[in-house]
């Protein structure tokens, strides 16, 4: 069992306590994997506010989704992959895309597979991603500006997946229909 402690708006250290509270209202509940961040006021301030930034770039909400699963499935974050296919499913996503990107498998989509295979080039080359790679994901109609939003996008849910896997997060209830765990 991991030595991290699932707060509450109570029992957070102080400096968390207004944002817990603020996720707390703004969702209807608290997710457990936010009370468990709050015991670093700092990491839960650091990841929400680059989330809030990343929610911004230049790539639009399924390409944001499309990141975000790459990420957490190369990560192996059951509740991140979990919380993303809720998301997508909600962004009206085929089954067909999410089943790809939970199984890490190629997207039926060209351009969104373009993207997939970028960001697992940011990953497994440290950001130093190869001229082809680069050139691939361009020829796909992204722009190099789209290029660093993948990286803003790896780093925020680099963020969140060591978190979640370090405390142990558990899926919270809501999410249980989404629930994902690695290919043996």
């Amino acid at each position: 069992m991991p030595p991290f402690t699932a707060h509450t708006v109570e029992t957070a250290p102080a400096a968390a306590r207004p944002t817990i509270e603020g996720v707390r209202r703004r969702l209807g509940h608290l997710p457990a994997a936010v009370g468990l961040m709050a015991g670093s006021p700092e990491l839960l301030d650091g990841f929400l506010t680059v989330n809030g930034i990343f929610e911004k770039c230049a790539l639009d909400p399924v390409e944001r989704e499309v990141v975000v699963l790459t990420v957490a499935t190369r990560n192996e974050c059951h509740l991140c992959v979990a919380m993303h296919t809720a998301a997508l499913t909600r962004h009206g996503a085929s089954p067909e895309l999410i089943g790809a990107l939970r199984a890490g498998t190629p997207l039926p989509d060209d351009r969104l597979e373009a993207l997939r295979c970028f960001t697992l080039a940011v990953l497994d080359h440290r950001g130093a991603v190869p001229e082809d790679g680069i050139t691939a994901f361009l020829a796909a109609g992204y722009q190099p500006r789209q290029a660093l939003d993948v990286v803003l996008g790896v780093g925020t849910y680099t963020i969140s997946t060591f978190a979640n896997r370090l405390t142990g997060a558990p899926l919270d209830a809501p999410l249980a229909a989404y629930a994902w765990g690695p290919a043996v």
